[in-house]
């Protein structure tokens, strides 16, 4: 068990080093798993939703940052369902609780890998929202720790769930438009002035010290919580890094070539004049070794959409195309599924995924891996690497570092707050 006092005086480091408990527990045929989900304001609240109605699952108790949220999730739930979640603020109180068997992290991408990892220390299960990481580094970290801990370990992108999709990349991987050269992702999401950076007393529902976590320390302001921390670089990857790696991961999936070598981005904040630091209209491409590519399109302001879809996948072949979940030739002619299947929620069908995964305690089990979720958020690092740093950048897959640009290949990795280190594992 961990104890309170143990976290609380000591670095993620000496976490590691103390050997925290990785018991693992024996699963009746009528056990359910018992989930805490950290991070309830948004799409944390979703995984809630989910584990509550699952057959398989026992959702036990929540946590977040603000006091404010966790007291309005607890009363929803109570009137719901008639039963009183444990509450947390604190991750570590959480962690130390021996009768969680698993937590799904819907917290800030900035807590991503420490919490999947202190998790997964603390010998829990872990379903983690995209992105995986807050840099490339980190995400080679949580991989690491899925192995060494021998935990479940889920990445959430959905659509390694969906019957739709699973059946879209295999229509591609079939050849159905030939020898697939480009997949395009597009991200249009339309997102609107922060209006003036602004900076203030945090309010006393917030702790906004444990907010950051392994992020060093800032002054609070309003225009960080709780979304638009999206739009900073100290806590956020933009837009590319925020909806994007469920496209790349798509694209990853039907390649499945791992990372690109050459990457170039551009772009900026255009329309209005904020407190924002992230492109609000950023294109970021990327090649691999034998000539495919990856080109990832993001628009947050007025755009029209493409073939009917704003946040999608699209993929180009020699004998034609495939947007919209729709294939075409190359006259431009719907090419007709013969065997198509039924849209199912997404977000329902994963969550049931790693549930299973968690009782027969498979980490193989799971539809969406550690190691594709380091991928796909891996590709938007980069292109932001490549945006932040103005030039084309070449990647070693080797040396895992950008050649001959020492100020880029320091961004694959970030400073971390003394006591919220991501330990070292890789």
């Amino acid at each position: 068990m961990i104890s309170r006092r143990h976290f609380l005086g000591a670095s993620s480091a000496a976490v590691l080093a103390a050997g925290l408990s990785t018991t693992g527990r024996v699963w009746g045929a009528n056990d359910k798993v018992r989930v805490a989900t950290i991070g309830v304001r948004s799409r944390g609240w979703d995984h809630v939703r989910e584990c509550e109605v699952y057959r398989n699952a026992d959702m036990a108790a929540i946590c977040d940052v603000d006091a404010k949220v966790l007291e309005e999730r607890v009363a929803e739930f109570k009137a719901k369902t008639g039963r009183t979640l444990k509450a947390y603020q604190d991750i570590r109180d959480l962690l130390a609780d021996d009768d969680i068997d698993a937590v799904t992290i819907g917290a800030p991408n900035h807590w991503h890998t420490l919490a999947a990892i202190w998790a997964m220390q603390a010998g829990k299960d872990v379903y983690v929202e995209k992105p995986i990481s807050n840099t490339y580094w980190e995400g080679k970290q949580l991989v690491a720790a899925a192995k060494k801990y021998k935990k479940v370990v889920q990445h959430g992108t959905q659509r390694r769930s969906e019957l739709v999709w699973q059946r879209i990349v295999e229509r591609l991987k079939a050849g159905t438009i030939g020898d697939v050269y480009m997949a395009r992702c597009i991200c249009f999401k339309q997102r609107g002035s922060l209006g003036p950076f602004v900076e203030k007393k945090a309010p006393e529902h917030l702790q906004w010290d444990l907010w950051q976590g392994p992020a060093t320390r800032r002054a609070f302001s309003p225009n960080y919580v709780h979304y638009n921390w999206h739009w900073y670089w100290h806590y956020g990857n933009g837009e590319l890094g925020n909806n994007v790696p469920h496209l790349t991961d798509v694209a990853n999936w039907v390649f499945d070539k791992g990372l690109p070598v050459k990457v170039s981005s551009s772009g900026g904040r255009f329309g209005y004049q904020d407190g924002g630091e992230t492109p609000n209209t950023q294109q970021a491409s990327y090649t691999y070794a034998d000539g495919t590519m990856i080109v990832c399109d993001v628009r947050g302001r007025y755009s029209n959409d493409e073939k009917g879809g704003e946040v999608e996948p699209m993929f180009y072949g020699s004998e034609g195309y495939m947007a919209n979940q729709k294939f075409y030739d190359k006259k431009h002619q719907e090419i007709p599924d013969e065997k198509p299947v039924r849209e199912v929620a997404s977000t329902r069908l994963h969550i049931r995924a790693f549930i299973d995964a968690v009782r027969a305690q498979d980490p193989a089990a799971v539809p969406a891996t550690p190691e594709q979720g380091h991928v796909a958020a891996s590709i938007c690092h980069f292109g932001n690497i490549a945006y932040r740093t103005g030039r084309t950048l070449e990647f070693d897959p080797v040396t895992e570092q950008f050649k001959n640009d020492a100020e880029a290949s320091a961004l694959l990795t970030r400073p971390y707050q003394e006591g919220f280190e991501v330990p070292q594992l890789a």
